[in-house]
């Protein structure tokens, strides 16, 4: 390959040498000229010598990287102070003295409590989560009622956790183990 291009290159200047000859005379040409031809000459023959080396170096090959997976990131619930709330029973109970309903809300649970503490994105990642293991049916909302409820503690009963929604800690570990 080398030699085709030092072939092309020779027969570039002789062309250029005979048709710049063929139009003037011989005696005609002077020292400049002849510079001038011998600078031509060099910048095609260099000229050429870049090029092959250009079509002859090795490409470089790319290389897949795959991209990093973001890290999950744990962030404390907001600290609050305790507040003092009268206990209050509104059991509906029967003449016999059974319990038969209750207007205790579920907003009011510890268990609403930590899903609130999450934004929005994050508490729509939850219930969807919940919704892709078959526990939630309810609109992905991030909003706290009672569907979404029922479907945290049926999914922490059958994962062993149904204590921990008992606590703010054991709240936020059944949340975390749904959102990462």
């Amino acid at each position: 390959m080398f030699r085709t291009a030092k072939t092309t290159a020779i027969g570039a200047v002789t062309a250029l040498s005979i048709a710049l000859t063929a139009a003037a005379p011989a005696h005609a040409l002077g020292k400049n000229e002849r510079n001038f031809i011998k600078g031509v000459a060099a910048a095609v023959i260099v000229g050429a010598l870049i090029n092959e080396a250009q079509a002859r170096a090795p490409q470089p090959q790319p290389v897949y990287r795959p991209a990093p997976q973001p890290q999950p990131v744990y962030r404390p619930a907001p600290q609050q102070p305790p507040v003092y709330t009268r206990p209050h029973n509104n059991h509906y109970q029967s003449t016999s003295g059974r319990v038969i309903g209750s207007n205790t809300s579920v907003h009011a649970t510890v268990a609403a409590q930590s899903f609130n503490s999450y934004s929005a994105a994050e508490r729509r990642a939850i219930q969807s989560r919940l919704r892709a293991f078959g526990y939630y049916t309810g609109a992905v909302d991030a909003a706290f009622g009672p569907a979404t409820y029922r479907a945290v503690v049926a999914y922490a009963r059958d994962t062993g956790g149904e204590r921990q929604l008992e606590s703010r800690a054991g709240a936020f570990g059944v949340y975390d183990s749904l959102i990462y």
